[in-house]
């Protein structure tokens, strides 16, 4: 079976990868290793060459290093990893698919959090949680365009002493209801 570009991306080294470049950030071999020390060279290597023969990444600039050339990665200019058309065309089984594997990688970020040495849920201002919002849908596009307003800032910022790395895991959903309030699936047979 031929592997979609969800689920090229949806390798958990590959997402890693793919976080180090965010928000329009260009950087080496050698700084996304330092990034992902865990993961081995020869790796990195090879899960860097997939993000490029699939166009997911691209190849910003190269530099004359030592005798060799460094070259330096960024995510294309659209930035658009997985296109509308094709979150659209996938079905039931495929979304459900893609999503086991996000949380599989969501998991191992809470994993890795959670066996640091040090890590304090209150300190670090940590949390999980599900929340349930009930809003027309012009509610629902001013939430959204609100939660961009103030989370691009904080995307765009670089590492910096002062700065801790946070992650932050969104899953929005809609529960559907026919006109005599039941949700799709509540609604009597026949």
């Amino acid at each position: 079976m031929k592997e979609t570009k969800a689920d090229l991306i949806l390798h958990p080294v590959r997402m890693k990868v793919l976080h180090t470049l965010s928000s329009g950030r260009r950087k080496t071999v050698q700084q996304i290793a330092e990034k992902l020390p865990e993961v081995p060279q020869a790796t990195l290597y090879r899960h860097l060459k997939k993000l490029l023969d699939a166009k997911v990444i691209e190849v910003v600039e190269e530099n004359q290093v030592r005798g060799t050339i460094e070259k330096v990665y960024a995510l294309p200019k659209n930035n658009e990893v997985i296109s509308r058309e094709e979150v659209l065309k996938a079905g039931p089984d495929e979304h459900l698919e893609y999503f086991m594997k996000f949380l599989a990688n969501v998991l191992m970020d809470f994993e890795a959090y959670i066996r640091q040495p040090n890590y304090d849920f209150q300190k670090d201002m940590a949390s999980f949680r599900t929340a349930t919002l009930y809003a027309s849908d012009e509610e629902y596009s001013e939430f959204i365009r609100k939660y961009v307003e103030l989370i691009t800032p904080l995307l765009q910022n670089e590492e910096a002493p002062n700065r801790k790395k946070r992650v932050m895991t969104n899953i929005l959903t809609t529960y559907h209801t026919d006109e005599e309030g039941n949700k799709d699936d509540e609604r009597p047979n026949g």
